[in-house]
């Protein structure tokens, strides 16, 4: 039987150390530089969708505190051109300006969490029972961009966490249109349709004071077979009951510290190369 290429989905664990592939989502700070573009005409339901697009983005990204439960899939492309989907839930929970705590299950039933209290990022595997440090370096933008840039960990949809939210969407999309106006679970949201250099991606927003993201979908144009990943969020709650023990992060008993990746001593292939000569000749 041929063996699935799980992409994505996996999490890998050599000589100590840990290097937890979540699933992807916008991947904030390792998109490239925004290109220049000529100016083009906007049309009215441009403008209309831009409108909603950027309502959301100021709203999300200026609440001091929220919770909110994630369903998401994405594509692992196989060697035959074939997509396989894997998916995950996790419950989100933040409050601004340096907690986060981020619970997750894989569809094989692989547990982890992450959390960041203000002075030390904890990630927990609980199924490998091995867990991971690292100082937090300051606010939530700051150790979102940290956590994925420096400690190469892929972080769900972190572009939505962050209080730039504004800008970074700015930065990004190229162009946005209305699809149309439809329900999400009951809920009357507008759907829109957006482009940018490297991703194309859907999203549905909710009508009326609260507009909150619904549902994401995002197309990696770039990469082959051009995979999907998509996001359904439901139980939002902007006032949740948070305290110290909110952000606390024990790890289980027994379980084993780990590494990083990105803190372990990184040897040049010159190195390597020089090690394994030496170890040839003895």
């Amino acid at each position: 039987m041929r063996s699935i290429t799980k992409a994505w989905h996996q999490a890998f664990w050599t000589a100590g150390t840990v290097v937890l592939l979540l699933a992807a989502g916008l991947a904030y700070a390792q998109q490239p530089a925004p290109r220049k573009q000529a100016a083009a005409a906007v049309t009215e339901t441009e403008a209309q969708a831009s409108a909603i697009l950027m309502r959301m983005a100021d709203f999300l990204g200026g609440q001091q505190s929220f919770s909110v439960s994630v369903r998401s899939g994405y594509d692992a492309v196989q060697k035959s051109g074939q997509k396989i989907e894997f998916g995950d839930t996790r419950k989100v929970t933040l409050s601004r300006p340096d907690r986060l705590r981020m619970e997750g299950e894989r569809s094989d039933g692989v547990k982890t969490l992450t959390v960041f209290n203000g002075k030390e990022i904890v990630l927990i595997d609980e199924t490998s029972n091995v867990y991971a440090t690292a100082p937090q370096p300051g606010g939530l933008d700051d150790t979102i961009v940290h956590f994925v840039k420096d400690l190469g960990i892929q972080m769900p949809l972190a572009v939505l966490w962050v209080s730039q939210l504004p800008a970074e969407l700015k930065a990004r999309v190229r162009s946005v249109d209305y699809v149309e106006r439809t329900s999400i679970r009951g809920s009357p949201s507008h759907h829109l349709a957006a482009r940018g250099d490297t991703v194309d991606f859907q999203v549905w927003i909710a009508d009326g004071d609260s507009p909150l993201p619904q549902r994401v979908v995002i197309t990696y144009k770039q990469a082959k077979g051009e995979p999907q990943f998509w996001a359904q969020f439901s139980d939002w709650n902007l006032a949740p009951a948070l305290d110290d023990s909110t952000f606390l992060a024990k790890p289980p008993d027994g379980a084993q510290k780990v590494a990083f990746a990105a803190q372990l001593p990184r040897v040049s292939p010159a190195a390597r190369k020089s090690s394994a000569d030496k170890g040839a000749k003895r």
